[in-house]
């Protein structure tokens, strides 16, 4: 990765950080914020509401409108920071050293950091020969909660991948 592409989504990252969205709450201003990035490098987007007043998925696809590719898939909640020990603002992403401190740098902001940097390089891309999806979950802290919904409509619809990269980091 060069200086550039580091620097880069360590921005990402930080902008994602920024929005506290602690599970059971709404993380309707990081999809937008997401969505806003991805359909400006071209992608396709399908946002999905739960049950949940506020929160929603997003899948979003860059590359040929065919069956196929590969998905990226992370969740955009956190825990909550209540009665823990920070040291840093657990919103604003703190350098220390060569390590970066912020809540969910690791599970699982840090992934989904890399999913649009994965989809800033695949719009790149003179011609995929496959399409590269991106799905963003919710209330995966309390059970995969929000997923299902998402899960549900990509059913509906007939959508298939070939595959699918969960970057939790949790095992």
């Amino acid at each position: 990765m060069t200086a550039q592409a580091a620097a880069d989504v360590q921005d990402i990252l930080a902008r994602l950080i920024a929005f506290p969205t602690i599970c059971r709450t709404s993380n309707g201003a990081l999809i937008d914020w997401v969505e806003e990035y991805l359909l400006a490098l071209g992608a396709r987007c399908v946002r999905v509401g739960g049950q949940e007043a506020g929160r929603f998925n997003l899948l979003a696809s860059i590359g040929p409108d065919t069956p196929g590719g590969i998905v990226l898939s992370g969740h955009s909640d956190v825990v909550a920071v209540e009665g823990q020990p920070w040291t840093v603002e657990p919103f604003s992403l703190t350098q220390q050293g060569d390590r970066l401190y912020g809540r969910g740098t690791s599970d699982m902001k840090g992934f989904l950091a890399c999913m649009l940097m994965a989809a800033r390089h695949a719009a790149a891309m003179p011609r995929l020969s496959n399409p590269l999806h991106l799905a963003f979950s919710y209330d995966e802290e309390i059970g995969c909660v929000g997923v299902r919904s998402l899960v549900d409509v990509l059913r509906r619809q007939g959508f298939a991948a070939r595959g699918c990269v969960i970057g939790e980091p949790t095992g």
